[in-house]
């Protein structure tokens, strides 16, 4: 049985870093979440960590140290995911987004609280619009001078699917540690596909997951047009162009991916919020005539098939935790790195 290691996650979400990193040889101590029913979630699985269901600008982190009971510099891993949405994809297509949007800011926190525990190691992970802003030089200046030793591998931008998600998403992650250079893991061979995740799913409505079988309600015109989508792959430029919508025929060559169908043997799509709703991307199931279902996305996350969300503000707000969270296969590979690298020096 492995060593366990301690860690932190800060921004936990509904937990997704934190699966990686129990999968990894790490024991999380603690995690920080503002959001109710993200905390709930966590919780929901995570039931030994002590979960701070707290906006994290308020919580003191020798309130953390002094209800572990640890000192400064005993933590073995600080990591987390300070919420960036101004430097996403859709935002930073508006110049002054990236700037106005106080969110961003926290990144800074993260820092404190690194300042504040100098963890022998750190991870942040993040979109990939952060790489090129001042908050990410100001961040490595930082986290240099408190000893923390970069090289050219310690930030890079990566697609989660050469990584064992069956997925294509492109992240930001940063790893760093105080005891020397922690090796970068190598991409896998052979991506993991959407008929390996997913193909054994029951049909909707019948699998007893309340996740898997909650329905989808669409009008008779939305209906006729998925079934319209060929499967396995097809997208919405098959459609006769009466069942176009007016900004698909103001825009032809714009928005491919809505109402398209997730292929068999490739990876997903990015999941995001919008993963229930195939009017946001192609998130059509390969082959059924439905979107893929909320336990599908998640597995495309990479999350376990029995890992449970909380419900109590329905649909869209889980399909939000799902979207927003770190797929714990991507984390539990560069977690394995950290893990290796810690444990040679004790």
């Amino acid at each position: 049985m492995k060593f366990r290691l301690k860690a932190i996650d800060l921004f936990c979400g509904a937990g997704g870093l934190s699966v990686g990193l129990g999968r990894s040889g790490f024991d999380v101590m603690a995690a920080v979440e503002v959001s109710e029913t993200a905390a709930k979630t966590y919780k929901m699985n995570h039931s030994n960590c002590n979960i701070y269901n707290n906006d994290i600008k308020s919580l003191d982190p020798e309130t953390i140290m002094s209800d572990l009971g640890i000192e400064k510099g005993e933590l073995d891993l600080l990591a987390g995911c300070p919420p960036c949405q101004g430097f996403s994809t859709h935002k930073t297509r508006n110049r002054s987004s990236s700037v106005e949007d106080e969110r961003n800011d926290l990144i800074f926190v993260f820092v404190e609280y690194i300042r504040r525990f100098l963890p022998k190691a750190i991870m942040l992970e993040n979109v990939p619009g952060l790489a090129k802003d001042y908050r990410m030089f100001s961040v490595m200046k930082e986290i240099s001078r408190l000893g923390y030793i970069l090289h050219e591998n310690s930030l890079q931008i990566k697609n989660v699917a050469d990584y064992g998600v069956p997925q294509r998403r492109r992240r930001l992650i940063l790893v760093a540690s105080r005891l020397g250079v922690i090796e970068d893991p190598k991409k896998i061979k052979d991506k993991k596909t959407v008929r390996e995740t997913i193909s054994h799913m029951q049909p909707v409505g019948l699998s007893g997951d309340a996740l898997h079988d909650i329905p989808s309600n669409r009008s008779e015109r939305i209906q006729e047009i998925i079934e319209m989508i060929p499967k396995d792959g097809g997208s919405r430029k098959s459609l006769p162009k009466k069942y176009w919508l007016q900004c698909h025929i103001r825009r032809p060559d714009g928005y491919n991916d809505v109402y398209g169908r997730m292929k068999w043997d490739d990876v997903s799509p990015t999941i995001t919020s919008g993963c229930y709703n195939p009017s946001k991307g192609r998130f059509l199931h390969p082959e059924e005539n439905r979107p893929i279902s909320l336990r599908e996305a998640a597995l495309l996350q990479s999350f376990p098939s029995s890992y449970r969300f909380c419900m109590d503000r329905g649909k869209s707000d889980v399909a939000l935790m799902i979207g927003n969270a770190l797929p714990p296969a991507f984390i539990s590979i560069h977690a394995e790195e950290c893990y290796n690298h810690l444990i040679s020096y004790l």
